[in-house]
């Protein structure tokens, strides 16, 4: 799937024009879409949003009625997220929790994390949890045949979180999405998830590549599973699906590779999230199987 679009759209409004916030909010916009791996077009119908009025954002000359809520905000002394009612407003709790972590550092908030897991009991049986290998990363890193190829390995079942999805949903992921959108899409992902945690104490999966996209199910296989990421350079990611006779999700893109960088780019501080990384780059797939292989068990040899 191609993140630019066939028809570039310029901006309606004139350089002088933008403002350094309405810049910042278009590129969190691009940055969203292609952690998500989705056309401006794809966008704009799911939004209900005109392709134009899409683009002026991204380019930083949108609606400048968000600088009255700037303004606004400024005036009031509190955050734009707070102005507009996010979720960590709706609560002095939630207020207090999100002043406490404000200000912390990145592998704080995951020890935060960690902790809120354990507390709520959101992470099962810390043996399976062990036991359970995911592995992530995009299309063409390798989970597939190194997945399956570690599953025998070890002696458990392989599963191809993608084919399961289709079995719930009796139709292909493509077809998933262009009947029923991305939301759908991913209900039927978490469902499939879930009942693999729940039927396997000891498994490898192979997962979407963008299950990361969402937080809920990433939360899920986190909590719930040993994760791998399967790194490659995208000259690798794109050689490899190139060969497998499939270009998804860059099939109709003139700039394949430009956009294959920007959504590993937008994924890459989500699939850093996982317990452990093989960079399979540079290496036979027996090598980086090896490399895997070695990785993963001591990984579980470790106490808790």
């Amino acid at each position: 799937m191609s993140l630019q679009d066939s028809t570039v759209i310029e901006p309606s409004e004139p350089e002088t024009r933008r403002n350094p916030f309405l810049e910042a909010l278009g590129e969190r916009v691009r940055t969203l879409r292609s952690r998500k791996g989705m056309t401006r077009r794809a966008v704009a119908v799911a939004a209900d949003v005109s392709e134009r009025h899409l683009a002026n954002l991204e380019y930083g000359t949108g609606n400048v009625s968000v600088l009255v809520l700037l303004q606004v905000a400024s005036a009031l002394q509190c955050s734009l997220a707070e102005l507009l009612g996010d979720v960590t407003t709706t609560s002095p709790e939630w207020l207090l929790i999100r002043e406490l972590l404000g200000q912390r550092s990145e592998a704080d908030l995951r020890r935060a994390r960690v902790q809120l897991v354990e507390l709520f009991g959101e992470g099962g049986n810390a043996l399976e949890r062990k036991n359970r290998i995911a592995l992530i990363g995009l299309r063409g890193a390798g989970k597939t045949a190194l997945g399956q190829r570690l599953a025998d390995d070890m002696g458990f079942p392989f599963i191809e979180l993608s084919r399961e999805i289709e079995q719930f949903a009796g139709c292909q992921i493509s077809e998933i999405h262009n009947l029923y959108g991305a939301n759908a899409y991913r209900r039927y992902e978490r469902r499939a998830l879930e009942e693999a945690i729940q039927i396997y104490p000891e498994v490898v999966i192979a997962t979407p590549g963008g299950l990361v996209s969402d937080s809920a199910n990433f939360n899920l296989l986190l909590s719930n599973c040993t994760s791998v990421w399967l790194q490659a350079d995208p000259s690798d990611h794109m050689g490899r699906v190139a060969a497998q006779g499939d270009m998804r999700p860059m099939a109709a893109s003139r700039e394949a590779m430009e956009d294959l960088k920007r959504i590993l780019e937008g994924r890459a501080a989500f699939y850093s999230k996982a317990d452990m990384a093989i960079n399979t780059s540079g290496r036979s797939e027996d090598q980086a199987f090896e490399l895997l292989r070695t990785s993963v068990r001591q990984h579980l040899q470790r106490p808790d």
